[in-house]
């Protein structure tokens, strides 16, 4: 573990793999046998479950509690207060360890403030899901979700700008200027 930081207050169980670069903040637990890739950066509040693999550049806001069952790729953004599920009917008086429903998040999407995912619901690369929306589907790479339930209303470029695609099927990123395609409701950087 290079050049890691642990806050005084955060609680790191043995038995999990802490990347070089990694930033771990205020009154936050990893528990044992997950997986924290390079650079992450964890904030305050922030609880990660055994078994949960983050890949590189991670960054996860205040109040992010990640359960087993989900994965991130490389640069994920998780915002403020958004919610991972993991069982689809939880009871009290139930036990149902062993039966939770995987969610993987796709290299580059971010997930806004307060939204929630439904456990069993992947989330493409660079997929942005509007704060406060509510995931109770596959969200396709580059999707722009918002609402609850969420919906899809455009699409976005991997600097997080919307794309704009004209007749032909053509958009150009207003930042990187890189072009994407537009065939069949599936988005391709050329």
């Amino acid at each position: 573990m290079e050049n890691v930081f642990i806050h005084e207050t955060a609680v790191v169980d043995e038995g999990c793999k802490i990347g070089s670069g990694v930033k771990i903040w205020h009154f936050t637990h990893i528990m044992p046998n997950c997986t924290i890739g390079d650079g992450c950066n964890l904030g305050q509040n922030v609880v990660i479950s055994p078994g949960v693999i983050l890949g590189k550049n991670v960054k996860i806001q205040n109040n992010v509690s990640i359960y087993e069952g989900v994965t991130c790729d490389d640069d994920v953004f998780l915002g403020p207060s958004m919610v991972f599920t993991n069982v689809t009917n939880p009871r009290s008086a139930v036990n149902r360890r062993g039966q939770y429903a995987k969610t993987h998040v796709g290299k580059g999407a971010s997930i806004g403030a307060n939204a929630t995912i439904v456990c069993g619901h992947d989330i493409g690369p660079f997929a942005f899901i509007g704060a406060g929306a509510v995931v109770t589907k596959t969200v396709p790479a580059y999707a722009l979700v918002v609402g609850n339930p969420a919906k899809q209303i455009g699409w976005m470029s991997e600097y997080g700008h919307r794309l704009e695609f004209d007749e032909k099927g053509f958009a150009t990123c207003k930042e990187s200027k890189e072009v994407y395609q537009l065939i069949d409701n599936t988005v391709t950087k050329k």
